[in-house]
């Protein structure tokens, strides 16, 4: 029996350990995916954490996959897919499309939304087998180590911008210089906004600058984030991709009338917004969730398109361990990925 290399974590929160896996078949609609990259999402931390529900171990995470399909299952063919195709899978790894939203067609709120690493096996491992309506095609100007991160990271930034209710010359601040947030400058340049990077520190302007932000904020400046905000028009829109309940927050007063907040960065503690703020200011506040495999082949070919890439930092599989506290302790270079090579 052939096998192949998994890291996997053994109990919550336990290291990560490289070991081997029997190769099985893909079921009907599936198919089975030679891993070449995965990136590594602070989102994995939920999982290997065992804070979801329903996270069973040991645990095989990874949600920004790419690769190649290497073998196909019953009906898999029928969807137009090929061996040898390149492919990723994000945090969309399949629907069930007969619940609610599924028959409305909102596939990425799926009530048993199939996340890889929680609904089956995901990334940190050489293969990965997925059903057929989590692929997105991969363009061949893009390396799988720059189309694993979009299928997470690249769109869940581009579709929460592109579905919110700012237009080209509008005011759109992206809240966050990380993995998230470098490429959220750069689609909102791309798109036609007056782009506006909030990040910690005044030595970060000039990497704001080259991302294509029209104007920085210091949030560690004397001047409140919301005041800085107010003094540019205010906002149309705030893409907040930090993970601080307390920086999203300090933004919600610097929003134009009717503007809207569009919170990507998950954090745990309570936004303090007050209901005067929501009567004076009349803000929109919604989460946003990445997307379906249409939207993640979207946003690979507006990036094709305005040459947009993941800033990122590769480290093979065996070194899964590294790689993840290098993401938690906030020193990668924006996205850890992982390799097989």
């Amino acid at each position: 029996m052939s096998t192949y290399r998994v890291a996997q974590v053994a109990a919550p929160d336990g290291p990560f350990e490289v070991t081997e896996r029997e190769l099985v078949q893909p079921g009907d609609g599936q198919v089975r995916i030679a891993v070449e990259a995965c990136g590594v999402c602070h989102t994995d931390a939920l999982l290997i954490g065992g804070a979801l529900p329903g996270v069973s171990f040991p645990e095989v995470a990874g949600h920004e996959i790419a690769g190649r399909i290497e073998e196909l299952g019953d009906g898999a063919g029928e969807y137009g897919w090929r061996i040898g195709d390149r492919v990723a899978v994000g945090w969309f790894g399949g629907s069930c499309r007969h619940c609610g939203p599924c028959r409305a067609g909102d596939f990425i709120a799926c009530r048993t939304l199939k996340v890889p690493g929680w609904a089956y096996d995901g990334g940190f491992a050489e293969k990965v087998i997925a059903p057929v309506d989590a692929l997105a095609r991969i363009p061949e100007e893009l390396t799988a180590v720059d189309a694993g991160p979009m299928a997470c990271a690249g769109v869940t930034v581009f579709n929460g911008m592109r579905r919110s209710s700012a237009r080209p010359g509008d005011l759109v601040a992206v809240l966050g210089l990380g993995g998230l947030g470098h490429l959220g400058v750069q689609y909102a340049a791309a798109m036609g906004f007056e782009a506006v990077a909030i990040a910690r520190g005044p030595e970060k302007a000039g990497f704001a600058k080259q991302l294509g932000a029209h104007h920085y904020i210091d949030s560690t400046s004397t001047t409140p984030v919301a005041d800085a905000l107010r003094s540019l028009g205010g906002a149309k829109v705030v893409l907040a991709t930090a993970g601080s309940s307390e920086a999203i927050t300090s933004t919600v007063n610097g929003l134009a009338p009717r503007g809207e907040l569009v919170v990507i960065g998950a954090d745990t503690a309570p936004l303090a917004i007050t209901p005067a703020q929501l009567i004076t200011g009349l803000p929109v506040i919604r989460g946003h969730a990445s997307g379906t495999a249409q939207d993640v082949e979207d946003t690979m070919a507006f990036s094709v398109l305005h040459n947009i890439r993941p800033m990122t930092e590769t480290m093979p599989l065996d070194r899964a361990e590294e790689a993840y506290q290098k993401m938690l302790a906030g020193k990668a270079r924006f996205r850890m990925v992982l390799t097989t090579d």
